[in-house]
This record gives C-alpha cells, sequence and structure tokens, in this order.
C-alpha cells in the first residue's frame, strides 16, 4: 500500500471509531453537519486568500473529514459508502475528460469546458444551469451562470460590447433614481451588478476574489483609521468627514 492509501485507511478506521463511542459523532445528521461543512469551506476560502499553505493544509483535512462522515452515515442507511463515492467521481472524470480517455481533440480549456456542458446534458441536465447550487453567494453564482451561459455560445463577442451594456445599464439605473421607483432601482441596479462580473470575466479577472481583496483591504485602513484617532484621544464619531477622509488619504500613502 501506498503512503495515502495507508494514512486514507487510517482515517476511515477513527471515523468507524468515533461514530461508535464519541458521543457527539453518534449524534450527528447530515443535517447537523451542513452548516458546519459550509464553515468549514469558508475557512478553506480564507486561507487561500491569505495564500497560508499550513492553514490550507488543516483546513483541507477538515474538509476531508466531513466528506467521510457523510459517507459513513450513508453507508450506516444503505445508500452508499465512501467507495461508492470515490469510485462514481472517477467514473465522471473519466467520461467528462474524452480528450484524454476517448479520442476527442481538443485545442484549449474552453474546449475542455464546452465538451463537459454537452456530457452532462446527455447525462440527463436539463438545463446547461441546472448544476449552480441555489445556495451559492450572488457573486460566484453569476460568474458560474456567465461561464456555463458561455459553453453553448451565448456570450458577447468583444469586452467592449460588455462595457456599452454596462452603460446603458447605468443610464437605467439613474432614470429609475429620477422616477424614485424602488423596485426599478433594485432591477437596474442587479443589471449593472451582472454586467460589471460579466466584464470582469472578460478582462481575466474573478470578481468574487476582486471584491473580497477590496473587503479586506477596506477593513485593514478603517482599523488603521480607528487606531489613529485613539492615539489623538479621539473616536472616529467625534470627527467630521473632512477630516477622517485626510486621515484614509494619509494612510493610503503609507
Amino acid at each position: 500500500m501506498t503512503e495515502s492509501q495507508i494514512a486514507f485507511d487510517r482515517l476511515l478506521q477513527i471515523m468507524d471509531e468515533l461514530r461508535e463511542k464519541c458521543p457527539w459523532d453518534k449524534k450527528q445528521t447530515i443535517h447537523s453537519l451542513r452548516t458546519l461543512t459550509i464553515e468549514e469551506l469558508y475557512e478553506l476560502g480564507d486561507a487561500i486568500m491569505d495564500e497560508d499553505w499550513q492553514n490550507i493544509k488543516k483546513e483541507l483535512g477538515d474538509v476531508l473529514l466531513h466528506i467521510v462522515f457523510y459517507a459513513k452515515i450513508g453507508c450506516e442507511k444503505n445508500k452508499f459508502n465512501i467507495s461508492d463515492v470515490i469510485n462514481e467521481l472517477c467514473e465522471k472524470l473519466i467520461v467528462r475528460h474524452p480528450h484524454i480517455y476517448a479520442d476527442v481533440k481538443v485545442n484549449d480549456e474552453e474546449d475542455v469546458k464546452k465538451n463537459w456542458e454537452q456530457i452532462k446534458l446527455k447525462e440527463g441536465s436539463k438545463s446547461v444551469l441546472a448544476g449552480v447550487p441555489k445556495g451559492l453567494p450572488a457573486v460566484v453564482k453569476a460568474h458560474r451562470i456567465q461561464e456555463k451561459a458561455k459553453q453553448v455560445g451565448f456570450e458577447w463577442d468583444t469586452r467592449e460590447q460588455v462595457w456599452d451594456k454596462i452603460e446603458e445599464e447605468i443610464a437605467e439605473l439613474k432614470e429609475a433614481v429620477a422616477n424614485n421607483n424602488l423596485t426599478e432601482m433594485e432591477n437596474e441596479m442587479g443589471d449593472i451588478i451582472f454586467s460589471f462580473i460579466n466584464y470582469a470575466r472578460f478582462i481575466g479577472v474573478d470578481a468574487e476574489t476582486a471584491l473580497e481583496s477590496t473587503n479586506r483591504k477596506f477593513i485593514h485602513r478603517f482599523t488603521q483609521m480607528e487606531n489613529a484617532a485613539k492615539t489623538m484621544n479621539k473616536n472616529l464619531a467625534e470627527m467630521t468627514l473632512q477630516e477622517m477622509d485626510a486621515m484614509w488619504n494619509e494612510i493610503k500613502k503609507k
């Protein structure tokens, strides 16, 4: 056995023991684990954003534990076991990579994506968009929707066309604001954000990553601003916008 196989078998053995002997582990269901799994995925996402390899390794372990845990519960209910999970994944990867395991020719990664979506439809998916989870964060969901629509040719030809669409949506938002129509303002704002995410794709930027980087940058600078105010025996609520803006610009320079 390889080192990886020995390690995986050890994990499965520990899972069996925990499920049998640990009061907490014995109580868990797929529903009680769900929110914990989501939390673990976000923690992995944070570690990836930080490029913290030590924590990436740790969080991958936590995610793997949840996969094994769900498989154990599935086995107990005679639904499936971990071998079924792995083998079904292997079969899917083989079928959806005919350029590796069959004689299909591809030119680039875009051909690979198109083949993937076409194969999914042949497998019984009712829509190209069927694989987009309902619970995804809105920015990530928009990106995935656009990527999938692209695979069947529903896509602008150039980034300039996308930018024209953004300007069109901005004009419509301004009109909705002028009319003080809250419903239309919300609709048009959504269209603008969706179009900006589309533009980000066209220039090779991941909108979710870009926005999260800006969130972190804002938090870092705002926290520095709070600390700077404390050194002057002030708090931000007592300062004018002009004072805070000057402080913000000084922090940006640094």
